[in-house]
């Protein structure tokens, strides 16, 4: 049973937040997450961190000022994922709004694996590109960038991924995450990186007087997408982050976001004018992922690069269809793995490594993913190549940062790791063929060194209790017009409610009316039909429920325990 903890909550910060006009539960949740000030929550552009801030960011502006001006071919090779596809949409965007003649690349998951792969740049040189421009990939591309240099291309990588060992020799390298680099937000997506790149890009071109006689493009106008690819990324939501994706949502509220994302909402059933950071993970994400993760991410960077909304709604319904079909994959391969452990205890291991020869690779993340949040234990699941390696994806708890776990597997069973990357909580990992085994063995035995049993324990976190009468649609109002995600969460709430009436909906959910301190709430818990007793200790958050053009106050419960 999982332990239920109240955040601490910094009163001295909660007060000030209070005195600077923040309602005081609001403020609250502010201080319990490490806001000291009312500044540290503005969401307006100007308090962006400076481009010049960005190591290279310049080096790589006046790169790419002088390729628009020689007429130089630039080819922007993207990664597969929703990060990777926003920042390549963003980047031919802006490119081409400022001349530049411009196409992109993004390599078949299946064939080439991930990142400037020596096999990718031949690829690419086969539309005789002058200048490859990474997005989302790049930084642990050596043999690529090499082969580039070799073919005559040079190279600009524009990455967030942690560094290697070894510093690809490219003409210019942006991110926030290599050494000497004082960027102050660690945590930009690839979409992120590259956006500030075209920012430092316009300010050069600027300087160059290109738009004496042509207007200069609003970049502001990219934010959707760049909203998109950080919230489908997972990376924290710091302030600078924060300030990136309310702004997006802005524009996607407005009814001014590009054609392909309106689509993908149309699509989805969801009202734009009410989009939050949910959308954006829940709804836009993985349909955006389906197309790289099943077929070829090309459909979903060319959804978000149309213009024509008759286009974009073909495309949408394509990425719509292919979520389905990963939903079902998901499903048989979640189900195939939780037999294969249906004997393991969660404490009798530390790790979690599964394969089944029936795995996809395209899904084998979002695989791990589950298995982690069921079992509370860092996991990696694995699916077979043709030529008989592995190609896996893994998810980890707090407590054991996982690349860097790769990074001592790889160093204590030298013959097992064939390459590796990824971030604290997420990474991947591809094996040589036959050493499955190995690898678990050696994983099981760096999570045991890296974790504490505490770790194993799982904890659900909230903000407290709130009484009956701050329960209310105003505050669950205010509580949608902020940005919440990884690293800032979504305030959850612990209480113990009457149940006072249960129905089941659409056959597997439960619709419940819960009692508090004379008041009643109707309340949903997702994914289960009861039953229920009649009190329940809950862990919930506040909703707002919209059917019939009528809006009300909803609480959603994520967690209950209680004796039937």
């Amino acid at each position: 049973m999982p332990e239920i903890v109240a955040r601490p909550v910094d009163e001295a910060a909660a007060a000030r937040l209070a005195a600077q006009g923040i309602d005081l539960r609001l403020a609250r949740v502010f201080a319990a997450r490490g806001v000291g000030g009312a500044e540290e929550i503005a969401t307006a552009l100007p308090g962006l961190v400076p481009p010049g801030r960005l190591s290279h960011a310049d080096e790589a502006a006046a790169l790419l000022a002088d390729a628009i001006a020689a007429g130089s071919r630039i080819l922007v090779v993207a990664d597969y994922d929703a990060d990777g596809a926003t920042a390549c949409a963003v980047a031919l965007r802006a490119l081409r709004a400022m001349g530049a003649t411009v196409d992109f690349l993004v390599p078949d998951r299946f064939r080439f694996g991930y990142g400037l792969t020596p096999e990718i740049v031949r690829l690419a040189a086969e539309r005789s590109p002058d200048l490859l421009v990474t997005v989302d990939n790049g930084i642990a591309s050596v043999e690529g960038v090499d082969e580039a240099n070799r073919l005559g291309m040079r190279v600009l990588v524009t990455d967030h991924h942690l560094p290697g060992a070894e510093r690809p020799r490219a003409a210019c390298i942006v991110n926030p995450n290599q050494a000497g680099c004082g960027f102050p937000s660690k945590s930009l997506a690839g979409v992120g990186v590259m956006f500030y790149v075209l920012v430092a890009l316009r300010a050069e071109l600027r300087r160059r007087g290109a738009f004496a006689s042509r207007p200069e493009p609003n970049l502001a106008g990219l934010l959707d997408l760049v909203a998109l690819g950080t919230v489908a990324d997972v990376v924290r939501l710091d302030a600078n982050n924060r300030i990136l994706v309310a702004q997006g949502l802005a524009r996607l509220r407005a009814g001014e976001a590009c054609a392909g994302i309106k689509a993908l909402l149309e699509v989805a059933g969801r009202d734009a004018r009410r989009a939050t950071a949910y959308d954006l993970a829940f709804v836009l994400g993985p349909r955006l992922n389906a197309a790289g993760r099943l077929e070829d991410m090309a459909i979903g960077i060319e959804c978000l690069l149309a213009d024509d909304p008759g286009t974009a709604l073909r495309l949408a319904r394509s990425l719509d269809a292919l979520n389905r079909e990963r939903r079902e994959i998901e499903a048989q391969m979640q189900e195939s793995a939780l037999a294969m452990l249906s004997g393991v205890e969660p404490g009798e291991g530390w790790s979690l490594t599964v394969h089944q020869p029936g795995f996809h690779a395209g899904v084998v993340g979002i695989l791990a993913s589950r298995l982690k949040d069921r079992f509370h234990r860092p996991v990696f699941a694995f699916a077979a190549d043709p030529d008989g390696r592995l190609k896996g994806s893994g998810r980890s708890i707090p407590g054991l940062h996982l690349r860097d776990a790769l990074d001592l597997v790889a160093k204590r069973a030298p013959g097992v790791i064939e390459r590796f990357g990824g971030h604290a909580a997420a990474a991947g990992a591809t094996l040589h063929p036959g050493r499955l085994a190995a690898f678990g063995a050696a994983f099981e035995a760096v999570a045991r060194e890296l974790l504490t049993p505490a770790d194993l324990e799982q904890r659900i976190e909230t903000d407290g209790e709130l009484a009956a009468g701050d329960i209310t649609f105003g505050f669950a109002e205010e509580l949608r017009r902020h940005v919440w995600g990884q690293g800032f969460p979504e305030p959850r709430y612990a209480g113990r409610f009457a149940v006072e009436g249960h129905r089941v909906v659409g056959g597997k959910h439960s619709r419940l009316t819960l009692g508090l301190g004379g008041r009643r709430f109707t309340a949903m818990r997702f994914g289960e039909a009861g039953p229920f007793p009649g009190e329940i200790e809950a862990v919930y958050r506040l909703d707002v429920n919209e059917f019939n053009g009528a809006q009300t106050l909803q609480l959603v419960v994520e967690h209950w325990s209680g004796r039937v």
